[in-house]
């Protein structure tokens, strides 16, 4: 059984950073897919990066372009998503999600290709 943990959420106020992490258990980061989707109230859910099994290739919707950085330490099965220069607009519940292939199809969408996921953790920025 696959198991994904979020933590890193918060509040903080626009301009500053926040790195979150994705723990997986059941599942080995190194060979799938990881990604990271979030949903702000009211909104469908939206990709923000995926990092790919085998080679690592980083991969980001526009709003993430320039600002976050995706990573991972397969050592410890954990993926990361530092976020820099944060804005009010990126308010929203952060998931980390993975599937049973390396590539990172789909990763922009609402993560229909995903079938498995966290339980997401919080961030809020004020302006």
């Amino acid at each position: 059984q696959v198991r994904l943990v979020e933590s890193g959420g918060g509040l903080v106020q626009a301009g500053d950073s926040l790195s979150l992490s994705c723990v997986v258990s059941g599942g080995a980061i190194g060979i799938n897919a990881m990604a990271w989707f979030r949903q702000a109230p009211g909104k469908e859910r939206e990709g923000v990066s995926c990092i790919s099994g085998t080679t690592g290739s980083p991969y980001y919707t526009d709003s993430a372009k320039g600002r976050f950085t995706i990573s991972r330490d397969n050592a410890k099965n954990t993926v990361y998503l530092q976020m820099n220069s944060l804005k009010p607009e990126d308010t929203a519940v952060y998931y980390c999600a993975t599937r049973t292939t390396q590539t990172c199809a789909g990763y922009s969408g609402n993560g229909a290709e995903y079938g498995y996921w966290g339980q997401g953790t919080q961030v809020t920025v004020s302006s």
